[in-house]
């Protein structure tokens, strides 16, 4: 069974920083690729950042300059750093993983950007 147990959310002001960490427990390749996506109320989940097992690493184009993914593949890890967070950033974050089985997703973080 495989668990992505996500943290690091929260409340910050406009212009601040914040460290979300994923990490993958279960029968899965450290190698397979992952992804932070997000959603607000009413809205579609939508993906903000993605990185493959090589490294390489793909962004919105809303979060280009302000946001970088990052993984450990011995620990099954994947962190967002999130910096110069805008009020539009709020809502709540999903850590993805994806095999030949589908997609695993975490249970969600909370991070509210106060203007």
């Amino acid at each position: 069974q495989v668990q992505l147990v996500e943290s690091g959310g929260g409340l910050v002001q406009a212009g601040g920083s914040l460290r979300l960490s994923c990490v993958v427990s279960g029968s899965i390749f450290s190698f397979n690729p992952m992804a932070w996506y997000r959603q607000t109320p009413g809205k579609q989940r939508e993906l903000v950042a993605g990185i493959l097992g090589d490294g390489s690493t793909h962004y919105a184009d809303s979060v280009k300059g302000r946001f970088t993914i990052s993984r450990d593949n011995a620990k099954k890890t994947v962190v967002l750093q999130m910096n110069s967070l805008k009020y539009e950033d709020t809502a709540v974050y999903y850590c993805k993983v994806s095999d030949g089985g589908g997609d695993y997703w975490g249970q969600g973080t909370q991070v509210t950007v106060s203007s």
